[in-house]
């Protein structure tokens, strides 16, 4: 492969990833990360090691209410090695909470934010895996969120 094609790669990888958290598909979301994946989420605040340990986080994090809605563009990918490579994304994302407090958003509220994650990469068995990710906030806002009329949601009343 080319520079250009192994950079598509890893584009397609962090699409992947993010899909499979709105999506809440776990076993895809444990096909993006290395075994031994890190990861920093929040500026640190919940941060795992360990494949297991970050999706178990994130499956316990996006009880079946949350809807979540994760935009990134504007990837910056540098290749460090032929197996190697880092990579910085602009984040925006919304995450609905139509359901009782949880620890990081109160009952009924909807979040508004962006930040930037900023990723490392590694190819094992000719895929690019995540290594390392993680995210810090630039800004974050929650409102309270009142279901309108027509609310539709794969993850609606279960």
């Amino acid at each position: 492969m080319n520079v250009l094609e192994e950079i598509e790669a890893i584009r397609q990888l962090k699409y992947r990833y993010l899909r499979a958290v709105d999506l809440k598909l776990f076993d895809l979301l444990a096909s993006t990360f290395a075994p031994d994946a890190v990861s920093a989420y929040d500026s640190g605040k919940n941060a795992y090691v360990g494949r297991d340990a970050i999706v178990a986080w994130l499956r316990n994090a996006m009880d079946n209410e949350i809807i979540t809605l994760h935009q990134v563009h504007h990837p910056e990918i540098e290749l460090t090695s032929a197996t190697t490579a880092r990579g910085t994304w602009y984040l925006e994302d919304r995450v609905i909470n139509p359901g009782p407090a949880m620890p990081e958003m109160p009952a009924h509220s909807i979040l508004f934010g962006a930040a930037f994650y900023a990723d490392e990469y590694v190819k094992q068995g000719g895929e690019w895996l995540i290594q390392k990710t993680g995210y810090e906030r630039t800004y974050v806002e929650i409102r309270p969120f009142e279901k309108p009329s027509v609310f539709h949601s794969r993850w609606a009343g279960r």
